[in-house]
């Protein structure tokens, strides 16, 4: 009698976390557009980017926006000026005279 040998399948079962794994350290790239004709007149294109990859992975390409962004870096050096500063405490002792008035003329009973 013939020895019986295991089947064996050409592909390997790989478990979500190896999946995982793989596609943060290779990366991975969604592109696709959207265009929206109407008489051979291009009304609207939507171009969309999609990349998933693990942070280290992104710095090495260059996609490091979250620490180089001026808005969604909190230190990126935005003070106010003088001038605005002026023009705020301005407004502020406007609505503070305004309101004062308001309340003595509340007192007086008057509308």
């Amino acid at each position: 009698m013939a020895a019986q040998t295991a089947m064996q399948h050409s592909v390997a079962s790989t478990n979500l976390a190896d999946l995982l794994e793989r596609v943060l350290d290779k990366g991975i790239v969604i592109a696709g557009d959207i265009k929206i004709k109407l008489v051979d007149v291009e009304l609207l294109t939507i171009q969309i980017r999609l990349v998933i990859c693990s942070v280290e992975k992104a710095k090495e390409i260059g996609l490091d926006w979250w620490a180089n962004g001026k808005s969604v870096n909190h230190h990126s050096g935005w003070e106010p000026t003088v001038d605005c500063v002026a023009k705020i405490e301005e407004r502020l002792a406007k609505v503070e005279d305004a309101l004062s008035s308001g309340e003595s003329r509340a007192g007086r009973g008057l509308p």
